[in-house]
């Protein structure tokens, strides 16, 4: 296996150091100051053409979807001070093209004392929100809830931090 180096290696002793740019250095044209103003506005006309991006209402970061979240942050555990959506109890907020959302949640347990009444309170929230269409909650069991799912500020609020 003695297979001849297919690279060379060169040592150097020094090398000249590149000269540094200085602005006396720089070519300078005579710029009248209504060429100036051109340039300018030659460079705002191409930046200020581009329209920024509106934000679709019902992805996460759009008005419609954030208002839900909105919503559900002020529906709070009566056991627990924390707020359901903060506490992770929210799986997710879906908002089709129509306005219709679908909220996916589940409960700390399910013999949670508001596990009947819960639900019903997410769907009356989210539903009276203005551009809402109709809500739906779908309760589901799995994954199972546990106190990973809470944001840090619910931790801090129960003293978990």
């Amino acid at each position: 296996m003695n297979e001849e180096a297919k690279f060379t290696i060169e040592e150097v002793d020094s090398v000249t150091p590149p000269p540094k740019a200085r602005v006396e250095d720089a070519p300078t044209a005579p710029e009248s100051p209504t060429e100036k103003l051109v340039r300018k506005r030659d460079y705002l006309e191409g930046f200020l053409a581009e329209k920024p991006e509106g934000l679709d209402p019902s992805a996460p970061g759009g008005d419609l979807y954030e208002a839900v979240v909105g919503a559900l942050k002020e529906i709070f555990d009566p056991e627990i001070p924390v707020n359901i959506y903060d506490l992770g109890l929210i799986y997710g907020v879906d908002v089709d093209a129509t306005s219709g959302v679908v909220v996916t949640m589940t409960l700390t347990t399910p013999h949670c004392p508001v596990a009947e009444s819960m639900p019903g309170e997410v769907e009356l929230r989210v539903s009276s929100v203005p551009g809402v269409r109709d809500a739906e909650v779908n309760l589901v069991w799995d994954p199972p809830w546990d106190p990973a799912k809470m944001s840090d500020e619910a931790r801090l609020e129960l003293g978990m931090l």
